[in-house]
C-alpha cells in the first residue's frame, strides 16, 4: 500500500525486532516502514543493521532512551504517507491478514482509529481492560499531527490520551481481532502462576499511574477542544467521569 506509514518503536527488542520488520517489509513492499530505536543497549541496533542488507527501511536512533510517546512523535514527523500504522516491536506471529484488518476499516471509511487487539494474551480480548492500549493502532495522518507535541510531553499514558482525544472529537473507533498475532506477556511463555502475578502487578502499576496521569491528559484535551460546543464539552466531562470510575472499579479488585 503506498499511501501507508508503517511505525515500529522499539526498545531494547533484539529477540524480536528483526522478526517484526521483516513482515512489515515483507506483507508491505510499497509503505514506507520507519523504525525507532529509542536509546536501545542491547543487540536492538546491530539487529536492524544485519536487517538492512536485506529489507528496505528507515532506521531513527535516538542517542538515549526518551519513551514511547517520544519515539512515536519522532516516528510520525519523519515519515509521510497519509495513512500511519503503529506496529509494537515485541510481537510475533505476523501475517499479511493483520495489516489488511487493521487499515481496511480506515480506507473503507468506517473509523477513524483502529485498534488491533492480539487474541493470544493472557486474558480473553472479551473481558480485557486494557485491550484500548493495544500498540497495534492504524489511524490517518492529518488527524494525529495536531497532537504530536501533547503526545510527546505525556510520556506515559499516549494510548489513552489518543483514545480521549478521538472520542472528544468525535472520531469513529473500531477495534479488530487480529488473529495469530502473539504478545509475548502470554501464559504459554511462563507459567500460570507466574503469569497471573505479572498481569496483576502490570494492571495494578497501570491503574496507578493512570490516576497520575489521566488529569493531565484531560486538561489538554481540553485545551484543545477549548473553542468546541458545549456538547463536546459535555462529552468530555461524561469520558473523564467513565476513566475515574473504571479505574476505581479496578482497584477495587485487586
Amino acid at each position: 500500500m503506498e499511501n501507508l506509514s508503517i511505525i515500529i518503536c522499539a526498545y531494547n527488542e533484539e529477540d524480536t525486532i528483526s522478526g517484526v520488520v521483516s513482515a512489515c517489509c515483507r506483507y508491505n513492499p510499497k509503505a514506507e516502514v520507519v523504525v525507532v530505536d529509542d536509546g536501545s543497549t542491547d543487540g536492538t541496533a546491530a539487529a536492524l543493521a544485519a536487517l538492512g542488507r536485506s529489507y528496505r527501511f528507515s532506521y531513527e536512533r535516538l542517542h538515549e532512551n526518551r519513551g514511547k510517546s517520544w519515539a512515536m512523535v519522532h516516528g510520525v514527523l519523519h515519515s509521510e504517507r497519509d495513512i500511519v500504522l503503529f506496529f509494537d516491536a515485541d510481537v510475533s506471529r505476523i501475517t499479511r491478514e493483520h495489516f489488511s484488518s487493521l487499515v481496511k476499516p480506515l480506507l473503507e471509511g468506517s473509523a477513524d482509529l483502529v485498534l488491533g487487539q492480539p487474541r493470544e494474551t493472557m486474558i480473553d480480548y472479551r473481558v480485557n481492560p486494557f485491550k484500548s492500549l493495544t500498540g497495534e493502532r492504524a489511524v490517518f495522518r492529518k488527524d494525529i499531527l495536531p497532537i504530536m507535541e501533547d503526545i510527546r510531553e505525556i510520556k506515559f499514558g499516549v494510548e489513552t490520551f489518543i483514545n480521549l482525544y478521538y472520542q472528544a472529537e468525535g472520531k469513529r473507533i473500531q477495534y479488530v481481532l487480529l488473529d495469530g498475532l502473539v504478545h509475548p506477556n502470554t501464559f504459554e511463555k511462563i507459567s500460570m502462576v507466574a503469569a497471573t502475578r505479572k498481569y496483576i502487578s502490570e494492571g495494578q502499576e497501570i491503574a496507578l499511574t493512570y490516576m497520575e496521569y489521566h488529569n493531565l491528559i484531560i486538561r489538554r484535551i481540553q485545551n484543545r477542544i477549548n473553542q468546541a460546543n458545549q456538547r463536546t464539552r459535555e462529552k468530555l466531562n461524561r469520558l473523564q467521569n467513565n476513566l475515574e470510575r473504571k479505574i476505581e472499579e479496578f482497584l477495587e479488585v485487586f
